[in-house]
């Protein structure tokens, strides 16, 4: 299994084009050691040559410019790009989708959460029904009772997807917002059959349960949110008034936080974070939140990242 980290970044990016933080400015200055990033986006293939986007960013025209995998490079109008697949409905993950309107009609996978809010609150789908009748939605089912669901993308023979319904949160734009319901926002468990590996996708992680940690234990590799380091990191930072938890996101210190689950993880599972926020201090690679990482055995994903599973 082949992983292309296209945008390793929260929403905004970093630096963020408006944020004057520390860690913005000193990005901006040279006065901080940290590399700018793109907003979250990955692409997954079994062969190298077709690929499945795991959400499609703000960013995409940047990404694909900078990933040759993806170029034309058989007929006139072409692309490495088999489909799509939108773990959230959030705008840093689906608002690429208006940038590929030029490649349309093409598959995109989504629970019936997501597509309803991108075809009303937020109407992607139904703006791209102008170009050749738009994208063609594959639904994801997740519902109460079943919280899980397994499928396959014909783009990537092979590979077995399994949707795992995720405590997190529905977009500002969704009248879920606040109250959010299984579909929401997903993770994925990706199974190469022919060698047994296993990624773990999951770049909005409200809250863990015993359910999502069994997932986390059977992956090779987890790729996770690594948003905010602190909770009210947004709060200290003067930059906003959420917390982590407010936004969906599980911080990474603390007792509870992520980096103590991820530690619980068998010592051969490769742990990596994503979805970085600008005002996490572990983008400065000369931070003690970054050298605790590194003691750790964590890594922090950075545009341009490639994986094998």
């Amino acid at each position: 299994m082949h992983v292309l980290v296209l945008g390793a970044a929260a929403g905004g990016g970093f630096p963020q084009w408006n944020c004057n933080c520390w860690l913005c400015r000193g990005v901006r200055q040279g006065s901080v050691e940290a590399s700018p990033r793109t907003q979250s986006s990955i692409a997954i293939s079994s062969d190298g040559d077709r690929w499945l986007l795991c959400n499609a960013s703000p960013d995409i025209r940047t990404q694909l410019a900078a990933t040759p995998e993806l170029h034309p490079r058989r007929v006139p109008r072409d692309s490495g790009i088999g489909g799509v697949l939108l773990v959230d409905g959030q705008i840093d993950h689906a608002t690429g989708l208006l940038s590929l309107r030029e490649g349309c009609p093409f598959d995109v996978w989504c629970t019936p959460n997501v597509h309803r809010d991108l075809s009303s609150g937020f109407p992607l789908f139904r703006m791209l029904e102008h170009w050749q009748g738009g994208p063609t939605w594959h639904p994801i089912p997740i519902d109460d009772d079943h919280r899980e669901a397994s499928f396959e993308v014909p783009a990537c023979p092979g590979l077995t997807f399994t949707a795992v319904a995720l405590t997190s949160n529905a977009p500002p734009y969704s009248p879920r917002r606040g109250a959010p319901t299984p579909g929401d926002n997903i993770g994925l468990l990706i199974e190469d059959r022919r060698r047994g590996t296993r990624l773990f996708y999951a770049p909005g992680l409200g809250e863990l349960d015993d359910r999502v940690r069994g997932f986390l234990s059977r992956a090779d590799c987890v790729l996770v949110d690594g948003t905010l380091w602190h909770d009210d990191e947004l709060i200290r930072a003067g930059v906003g008034r959420a917390t982590g938890r407010d936004m969906g996101h599980l911080a990474l210190s603390g007792e509870q936080g992520l980096l103590a689950e991820l530690a619980a993880l068998p010592a051969t599972t490769r742990r990596v974070l994503i979805h970085i926020n600008n005002t996490n201090p572990i983008l400065d690679e000369r931070s003690a939140e970054r050298a605790s990482l590194t003691e750790a055995g964590v890594e922090v994903s950075f545009d341009g990242m490639r994986l094998e599973v």
